[in-house]
């Protein structure tokens, strides 16, 4: 399927001229490094966490994000020609970050029964109709990009960083799954979820410059809401608390950073800005741009910055430990003497 825009502008002579192997017929073909898209936002600018822009604000017709990903894939064929292949497939053939997104990660899930053709054919199909994906596939990369100092570039955001492909397939299921097409919106979910080790229910919704930073073993409910600009570390859990059924998962604000393998349970608000220390089990509503740690986790301060997701600061937990090391010496030890029988029975 063509993209949105695919016409090529010759405004300068940089040309990769490569031959992959097993393409004859393809040999000598010449890639411009630059391809015209007209972007209703400015992404990189939006993703580091400035408000929404001004929708007049238009980038000339350009796509910043293919432009960088083309070129940095042609770098990187020039340093490493065992991967030149590779790059070829996977973004240098195709024409927009649309097409070379849906092929890698359709290679990544393909598996004897669901072929990576029939899987780019719905990704292809559902992204390429669907401006709000478009526009969240680009805020994501930048996102990867700015915050994850592994991330070396958006290349190998998109060819490599499983929290970002987990995302966009999740994105793709959720069109499905409000397209009425909930059985396969549940295949692509159960399929990232072997592959990825990554569990995000199609009928969550979750917003734009988002960042699954390693991504393994983050687990987000069928009624979880998740704002923009919310960063998750590894083994993240929004879940319930029990066999309830309706609106029972958490609702994360815009800017929040949740640590690794926090645990947060029910139909609670996680306020904006706030950040969720490493480890926590949160069982209460969080207030707007506070820090909260422990098991069960409590309020141990507060936030000067507005969106701790973009700068990825966890000293909250060293904060946290103090405190509690601090109230520890302070208190008298207890021993090995049992409750008394009245507070038992209390």
């Amino acid at each position: 399927m063509a993209c949105l825009t695919h016409h090529h502008h010759n405004h300068n002579n940089s040309w990769l001229t490569l031959t992959p192997p097993n393409a004859n017929m393809l040999s000598q073909q010449r890639f411009p490094l630059s391809s015209a898209y007209r972007l209703e936002k400015v992404f990189p600018v939006y993703a580091m966490g400035v408000p929404d822009p001004d929708p007049e604000s238009v980038l000339d017709g350009s796509d910043p994000i293919w432009d960088a990903v083309r070129g940095e894939a042609k770098l990187e064929a020039e340093k490493e020609p065992i991967l030149s292949s590779f790059l070829y497939a996977s973004i240098l053939s195709h024409d927009c970050l649309e097409q070379a997104l849906a092929f890698v990660v359709a290679n990544r899930l393909q598996n004897p029964t669901l072929l990576a053709t029939q899987l780019m054919d719905i990704f292809c199909n559902v992204i390429m109709h669907d401006k709000a994906i478009q526009r969240s596939i680009r805020l994501d990369v930048q996102a990867f990009k700015d915050r994850d100092p592994a991330c070396l570039s958006y290349c190998s955001a998109l060819l490599y960083m499983k929290g970002y492909h987990s995302l966009q397939v999740y994105r793709v299921a959720h069109a499905l799954w409000h397209q009425g097409r909930k059985v396969l919106a549940l295949a692509l979910q159960s399929r990232v979820s072997e592959v990825f080790g990554i569990d995000i229910h199609p009928a969550a919704k979750i917003g734009e410059g988002i960042l699954l930073d390693h991504g393994t073993g983050v687990v987000i409910g069928e009624t979880a809401v998740i704002g923009n600009r919310v960063s998750l570390m590894q083994g993240v859990t929004l879940g319930g608390t029990g066999k309830e059924i309706g609106d029972r998962h958490p609702k994360v604000g815009e800017g929040a950073l949740i640590g690794a393998s926090a645990t947060i349970l029910g139909n609670i608000r996680i306020g904006e800005g706030a950040m969720i220390a490493a480890g926590s089990l949160v069982l209460e509503e969080v207030p707007p741009h506070s820090i909260v740690a422990g098991i069960p986790a409590k309020v141990i301060g507060g936030l000067q910055e507005h969106d701790p997701s973009l700068t990825m600061k966890h000293d909250a937990t060293k904060q946290f430990f103090t405190h509690v090391a601090a109230n520890f010496r302070d208190e008298k030890p207890s021993g090995a003497q049992g409750p008394d029988r009245n507070e038992v029975n209390t």
